[in-house]
């Protein structure tokens, strides 16, 4: 028991690892190529916990070899357009200008029925209202709507609008997040004393509290009924 725990540890830390190593494109939408790489690498990571009799110095190496591969064929995939392609695949355009790409469809053995379904999903319901629709190499679809069904936007109406922040968490569960503070251009005794005149005289009386793109103060605070109750501070 106390082997395979053992075990069990250090092929999760590696595993954590590796993951780590490749970068985070590795979680978002994944190519061919990254779901094979991260499916062979939790195989390679079950077998010596399953089996204790197969050497855990044989996992891990394979795993890094893959770690290797994966690292390598990135950088090779920078550097050269033609090896991206041929490794990851190219987008495909099914519809250009307006006009349904037949040939593209058959190739990628996609019906109207398919394309229909993923248009919707994309808030796009008719045909008619499409410019370009395009397969991506990880095999999720864009779509750009024709200019006269795009949504108006301020620039459109001759509106100009101030400049925004990132909206940024402050405080979580009770916890102060002084970077994120930093960042906003914020001290704690500035914090403090919006806090103190919503009442709140401790971080830990605070559910979340989050700085908006205007620089105004939400915050969030659960009452002993279980009611979360919410006040901003511009």
């Amino acid at each position: 028991m106390a082997i395979i725990l053992i075990r069990t540890m250090v092929l999760y830390l590696m595993v954590l690892f590796s993951i780590r190593i490749m970068g985070k494109s590795e979680l978002s939408k994944l190519s061919p190529f990254q779901l094979v790489v991260l499916f062979m690498i939790a195989e390679l990571a079950a077998l010596p916990i399953e089996d204790t009799n197969l050497s855990l110095i044989n996992g891990t190496t394979a795993i890094f070899t893959l770690l290797f591969l994966q690292v390598s064929i990135s950088l090779l995939s920078l550097k050269w357009e033609w090896f991206k392609n041929f490794i990851s695949g190219k987008p495909s355009i099914l519809i250009e200008d307006g006009i349904i790409n037949e040939g593209e469809l058959k190739k990628l053995r996609i019906n109207i029925n398919d394309l229909t379904e993923q248009l919707r999903l994309k808030n796009s319901p008719s045909l008619a209202d499409v410019a370009y629709a395009v397969i991506e190499s990880n095999g999720d679809l864009s779509v750009i709507p024709k200019p006269d069904k795009k949504p108006l936007t301020p620039s459109d109406m001759g509106i100009v609008k101030p400049k925004e922040i990132l909206p940024l968490v402050l405080i979580c569960d009770g916890c102060l997040y002084k970077s994120n503070l930093l960042k906003i251009g914020w001290d704690e005794e500035y914090l403090k004393s919006a806090l103190l005149a919503m009442k709140i005289l401790s971080y830990k009386e605070v559910l979340m509290a989050f700085c908006d793109e205007k620089k105004e103060l939400h915050v969030y605070q659960s009452s002993k009924d279980g009611k979360i109750s919410v006040e901003v501070v511009g």
